[in-house]
């Protein structure tokens, strides 16, 4: 399994201590077992849980499997202290994610923007967020870092990231 990525394990430290962190499409759970491992109580939601099954046995996880794209969101009224998502954009789930946070949460939000079809996949614009999208869509929050740009590590890709709080 990979390590966490960088952005989330240098934002982390920002959540509430013991807060509850929300990791959305969270995919094998990288990010839910370095958060686990902070000591924050984990909500992984994901279309597949089942690279996630280890995680289920663990009172401070929460694993929920859902559709994000093609359901109706599967947590309403749910408020988390930090969310956390890593290369996924379903731009329908934006506006949710801003109502999502307690107020001083913390967004850590990472993927791939525009220019990222040079490199690779996603090449799709429907996946790649477009010039400052992310400081658009998160205009409410107060911005912590915002970064928009290429990286060649761990392999060449157009990124943006943000981290905001409520």
């Amino acid at each position: 399994m990979p390590p966490p990525s960088q952005w989330v394990v240098r934002f982390a430290p920002s959540i509430r201590q013991g807060g509850t962190v929300l990791d959305l499409a969270a995919g094998s759970g990288r990010h839910a077992r370095y958060l686990r491992q902070l000591g924050f109580r984990v909500v992984a939601i994901d279309i597949d849980v089942a690279r996630m099954t280890d995680l289920a046995e663990d009172d401070g996880v929460e694993l929920v499997q859902a559709d994000l794209e093609n359901a109706d969101w599967p947590l309403p009224g749910r408020r988390f202290d930090g969310i956390v998502v890593n290369n996924y954009l379903h731009r329908p789930l934006l506006p949710i994610l801003a109502q999502s946070l307690t107020p001083g949460g913390v967004l850590i939000y990472e993927t791939f923007a525009e220019g990222n079809e040079k490199h690779g996949r996603p090449s799709n614009p429907s996946f790649l967020l477009r010039e400052k999208e992310l400081l658009k869509a998160f205009s409410e929050l107060t911005v912590i870092e915002y970064e928009h740009g290429y990286e060649g590590d761990p392999k060449p890709a157009v990124r943006q990231r943000i981290c905001a709080v409520r």
